[in-house]
């Protein structure tokens, strides 16, 4: 089988790297989003996709706009494949560019169609509480994820699970199912989506990373894991990236890890009935060395990982010690 494989970040890795090992596939070559600056230094750097391919001596194709780019097209047309395979590519193909290969274009994504079409179904999928997500194959249309479905395989979520280990967990199914659908393309029935279930899963947008202390623990927490690293808060007048937490109701300890249910534990020991009742944003209490309590809308939320603006991710607790927080102290506008 000829394959065309379109794909740009780390998520995208894993299937390549299959494809490249499987002696039944030839990769004709690789399209993937123009190099970009990245990091502190600005320095323009390849997708990690290109990286991959270029390490592999196959052909890349880094046109700025796909769709308009005729001379590329062209190119894709006369390499006669059999199959594109698009992965968390970045760009919207075409009619036209659908229509190039033989059997098609096949999609591998990030969610359980039709739940979560779009650009972040990873993040959202978390952001909403979802205890089960996946990866579906599917024929790809003109539309946003709305083409006929091949496969699908499920994995469940963690409470404890953040948006870049989750990433990394589908990514490697991703491959899996993708050679799996790939062997067994000329037998499965593709599946019309049910567009009456269909949710989406839009662009995040800077806003959607500022904490809002009005809301509940386990939202909170939720939105913590699903938009990691970026959540933030404001401290001094600067803003304080949350990177990690935990929910305190011992509602959730089944869910958590043996170490996290006895953190769970000893915090509830310390809490007593003389806890201040505290407005939303506000710490009350200090652990040692375990982190920091906060007051939420509903319910306490412990905060176990920060990033202070310049500097690395640490211990909320260190940070608490090195700023002498105080209980009482209010995150936030």
């Amino acid at each position: 089988m000829k394959i065309i494989f379109f794909g740009t970040p780390d998520f995208a890795v894993p299937t390549l790297k299959q494809l490249l090992n499987t002696p039944s596939i030839e990769i004709l070559g690789v399209v993937t989003q123009p190099d970009r600056r990245r990091g502190r230094g600005s320095q323009l750097s390849p997708s990690p996709v290109k990286t991959l391919a270029l390490e592999h001596q196959l052909p890349v194709w880094q046109p700025e706009k796909i769709k308009k780019d005729k001379e590329a097209i062209e190119q894709l047309k006369a390499l006669n494949a059999d199959v594109f395979v698009v992965i968390a590519y970045g760009q919207i193909l075409s009619q036209e560019i659908l229509d190039l290969p033989k059997l098609g274009c096949i999609n591998v994504h990030g969610s359980l169609l039709p739940k979560y079409r779009g650009a972040a179904p990873i993040q959202w999928c978390l952001y909403n509480g979802e205890k089960v997500t996946g990866i579906t194959t599917m024929m790809m249309d003109a539309g946003m994820d709305t083409g006929a479905m091949l496969l699908k395989k499920s994995i469940e979520i963690s409470l404890e699970t953040n948006a870049p280990e989750l990433a990394i967990d589908l990514a490697n199914l991703g491959a899996e199912l993708l050679l799996e659908t790939l062997e067994n393309l000329s037998t499965i029935t593709p599946i019309p989506q049910d567009a009456d279930t269909a949710t989406y899963a839009p662009l995040i947008k800077k806003e959607n990373y500022l904490l809002d202390w009005q809301r509940n623990a386990i939202d909170l927490h939720n939105q913590i894991r699903g938009f990691a690293p970026h959540c933030y808060t404001i401290y001094q007048g600067q803003p304080l990236k949350i990177t990690a937490s935990l929910p305190l109701a011992s509602e959730y300890s089944p869910y958590l890890s043996p170490e996290n249910q006895s953190l769970q534990e000893n915090i509830q020991k310390l809490l007593t009935s003389n806890t201040p009742d505290a407005p939303p944003g506000t710490a009350i209490a200090l652990p040692k060395n375990l982190g920091i309590v906060m007051q939420t809308g509903s319910g306490l939320l412990l905060i176990t990982k920060v990033q202070p603006p310049g500097k690395s991710i640490q211990a909320a607790g260190d940070f608490a010690n090195g700023n002498r927080l105080q209980v009482g102290t209010k995150l936030g506008d």
